[in-house]
């Protein structure tokens, strides 16, 4: 991945536009408007691949407008907006989609997803494709292609080394305050501790807590490195958002810009993907430089147990049945 995030853009931009080219005589003269509404910033990794290879790839016919920062709709509140035809298009995430549909509980559990390249197969196969469906008919939004949003890891104070969940016992871990959140906490073998988020790094400076778990870009960007001694990559939530579009616009719309809308989703989430990948592998080499120890425990026991909860608790009374087995058989 030694091409840079402002290149691959570019070069997947050309590509799209070009392809986008051939179809002109296809495509109405007159354009639409594709509004977006996301709470991201304008320099954000997702928000940047859609602005150039999305809407290059749909400019023949389509403009696109984004709307950062939750100035157009709040967080949360996009995919509603999209059923009752006030928004085309978000990015959302499988929390969001859980609140309305059960059974997309199960893409939040710890555990589910061993890597972004395990995350793109369970989506881009038949599990993604009746997901997707199951969107598509109970809200009336398109789900057009998963994208990568880090991985979360933990954060610790001091020097034991953490192999198995049985070396977290006692460990007050900082997790989100929210019951799912705390479960995870459990699922991992920790003393999940809630926290506000904006205390986290006195509260790792104190010893009030033993750790905390973010993707590596957090714990970066917050200088929780400051503050803390090693990171094991547990990897315990491969998180991922999804490129929402309006059902009823997508239907407005022939097969020609159909066909542009869909590829130049995949080729903006692929590009958004691999930039996230990189930026990651990058802050390995970071955080070694600033003193701490990074290391991989053994996952494959932290997913066993982590697994089991899930499967014993009521979290797990709306997954889909043998979803699970089947999402753990992709390779």
């Amino acid at each position: 991945m030694s091409i840079s995030f402002s290149r691959r853009i570019m070069l997947s931009a050309i590509a799209a536009t070009a392809l986008a080219g051939t179809a002109t005589t296809a495509f109405s003269q007159d354009k639409i408007t594709l509004r977006m509404s996301t709470p991201a910033t304008e320099t954000d990794f997702r928000s940047q691949g859609l602005a150039t290879v999305f809407a290059d790839g749909v400019s023949e016919f389509a403009t696109y407008e984004p709307h950062y920062n939750d100035t157009l709709f709040k967080q949360g509140t996009e995919l509603v907006a999209i059923a009752r035809g006030n928004l085309d298009m978000s990015i959302t995430s499988a929390q969001e989609l859980a609140k309305l549909i059960p059974e997309w509980s199960i893409f939040t559990a710890g555990y589910l997803m061993r890597d972004p390249e395990h995350q793109r197969m369970v989506f881009e196969g038949d599990i993604g494709q009746e997901m997707y469906q199951l969107v598509e008919e109970k809200l009336g939004v398109k789900l057009l292609s998963v994208m990568y949003f880090g991985t979360r890891q933990l954060n610790l104070r001091g020097d034991k080394i953490i192999n198995t969940p049985e070396d977290l016992a006692g460990v007050n871990l900082r997790m989100p305050g929210t019951d799912a959140w705390q479960f995870l906490g459990k699922a991992l073998g920790a003393n999940p501790t809630p926290m506000a988020f904006t205390e986290v790094y006195t509260g790792l400076q104190t010893g009030a807590i033993d750790g905390q778990d973010n993707p590596m870009p957090t714990d970066k960007d917050k200088k929780f490195y400051e503050v803390t001694d090693q990171i094991v990559l547990t990897g315990h939530l491969v998180d991922m958002n999804f490129l929402a579009f309006s059902k009823s616009v997508w239907d407005d719309l022939n097969a020609e810009q159909q066909a542009a809308v869909m590829q130049s989703a995949q080729e903006a989430t692929a590009a958004i993907t691999a930039s996230i990948v990189e930026n990651e592998a990058q802050l390995v080499a970071f955080f070694e430089g600033e003193g701490l120890k990074v290391y991989t425990p053994d996952v494959d026991a932290f997913r066993a147990r982590a697994q089991q909860m899930y499967l014993e608790s009521d979290f797990s009374k709306d997954w889909p049945d043998g979803l699970l087995e089947r999402i753990n058989a992709v390779k």
